[in-house]
């Protein structure tokens, strides 16, 4: 009797203490804080905080930097959708998973590789999203709790297919005559509003990607209306900027196809106006998304991270779209808001690599960090922007051809063994290649040091597939796990 009276009290001790502790860990988890992830797809600086162009209108997403730290100096790990994603959500270089270009599916070499949503998951949040996250060819529904896959958008009418200045070669737009809610963002938008304005049991990761700017540049008509193509900015350009860059850099530049189509169609200042019109619907949908957390029961507890997964060509270096190693194609917005941490209004100045967000938000979430990281946490400059900080920004497009951005230095060696040096100092555009200057030798070697060792062994390609096509449309469904 007695040992069955002690056992009894034994079992009861061990069922309050098992209470306790799953007591003591909700309350924990709650303690966490939440976050909003918004991706906004092929978005370069053009936004009024990155003044990369005059003529840019993003008032929501200049509103949502003014209340934390934004990134001046931040820069995608590969200039396309695909492996630029790939690197951010997994938080490691293309140069460590082989994913370089877009028609790599990348889970099949990263199998055991836990995602940011599903190592926060493993810590007691819950990962729900929208849209654009992963490229839309390899969504990874393993990822989420709850996902609404990115859907389609209203068709344009005959009549701007057949506007001579709505297309030129591959560079697509044009004005829709809809409502804003008839978009695919916009319900995109909408997921990310009915998820905020409820409450929930866990803390928890949102993840809503934006599609636009990214082609076709077919947004509502009212967003053209705003820029008059006689009246828009061309970007800076300079005549012969091709002549001392090396055969490997043209050959990315491509100057004879949408560079020339454009100019021959005379469809630059269309073109801009379109993709001005997509950055300010866009920039719409984001306000939405923000109206609704301050809305909600999550504004004081909730990180914000926005980005775009990189940046754009207009015509600098006879180029257009992303798919080159210049300062246009890898620089996109970055910014973090976190509650207690940030300070509103910090522009921090220091070259950052999209590799860092996932490290960053391991150590705002309390959580550990996962191994083979590449990153570096952002904290230290969260939470003073001008803090020491020597990482430079490596980009990688294509096995064996990588960029270093620092400060003052961008250097990139391709596969080939050509090279580009460009002095940011004195030069913002890029417009002079210093990498044959004798007396800058020094600098070189100092930068090389900075590219990878090796390069992992180029993922396998999907059959049918090139490197920059467009991805098939998904069917908009939810999943849920």
């Amino acid at each position: 009797m007695r040992r069955a009276s002690v056992l009894s009290v034994c079992l009861v001790f061990l069922i309050a203490a098992e209470l306790c502790f799953q007591t003591e860990a909700a309350e924990t988890a709650k303690q966490k804080p939440n976050v909003l992830f918004i991706a906004v797809d092929d978005l370069n600086d053009w936004i009024g905080c990155l003044g990369g162009h005059p003529d840019g209108q993003s008032p929501n997403i200049d509103r949502l930097a003014s209340r934390g730290t934004l990134f001046t100096r931040s820069y995608c790990s590969a200039p396309a959708c695909n492996p630029s994603r790939v690197a951010m959500m997994t938080g490691m270089l293309p140069s460590n998973t082989g994913v370089y270009v877009n028609p790599q599916p990348w889970r099949p070499v990263l199998k055991d590789v836990q995602t940011l949503p599903q190592h926060l998951r493993k810590h007691g949040y819950y990962a729900a999203g929208s849209g654009k996250i992963y490229h839309g060819r390899y969504d990874d529904d393993a990822s989420w709790n709850d996902y609404l896959k990115k859907g389609g958008d209203p068709k344009p009418t005959q009549k701007v297919l057949k506007d001579p200045h709505s297309t030129a070669g591959g560079i697509v737009w044009g004005a829709l005559d809809v409502e804003d809610s008839e978009m695919n963002d916009y319900r995109m938008a909408d997921y990310a509003i009915d998820f905020l304005s409820k409450e929930h049991d866990k803390p928890f990761f949102l993840a809503c990607g934006i599609y636009r700017p990214h082609m076709p540049w077919q947004v509502p008509r009212k967003y053209y209306d705003l820029f008059p193509p006689e009246k828009v900015t061309l970007p800076k350009v300079l005549a012969g900027d091709l002549d001392d860059v090396p055969p490997a850099g043209i050959k990315m530049a491509n100057p004879k196809g949408d560079h020339a189509n454009i100019q021959k169609t005379d469809n630059w200042r269309y073109a801009v106006q379109a993709y001005l019109a997509s950055i300010k619907f866009a920039d719409g949908q984001v306000g939405r998304v923000l109206d609704a957390l301050d809305k909600s029961p999550h504004a004081k507890n909730t990180i914000i991270v926005l980005w775009g997964d990189h940046g754009w060509h207009l015509g600098e270096k006879e180029h257009w779209r992303k798919f080159s190693l210049w300062e246009e194609a890898c620089r996109a917005p970055l910014m973090i808001i976190a509650p207690g941490v940030t300070t509103p209004g910090v522009q921090c100045g220091r070259t950052v690599d999209f590799v860092d967000v996932f490290p960053t938000l391991c150590d705002l979430c309390g959580v550990p960090h996962r191994d083979n990281l590449d990153g570096q946490s952002l904290v230290p400059l969260l939470k003073d922007g001008e803090a020491e900080w020597t990482h430079p920004a490596l980009t990688a497009h294509g096995k064996g051809n990588y960029s270093v951005r620092t400060e003052r230095w961008r250097f990139t060696r391709y596969e080939n063994g050509d090279e580009e040096l460009y002095d940011h100092e004195a030069d913002p555009m890029e417009w002079k290649n210093l990498a044959r200057e004798e007396l800058l030798a020094a600098v070189r070697r100092e930068l090389a040091a900075h590219f990878p060792r090796s390069s992992a062994p180029n993922a396998p390609f999907e059959k049918g597939i090139r490197s920059g096509k467009k991805p098939a449309k998904s069917s908009q469904k939810t999943v849920r796990r």
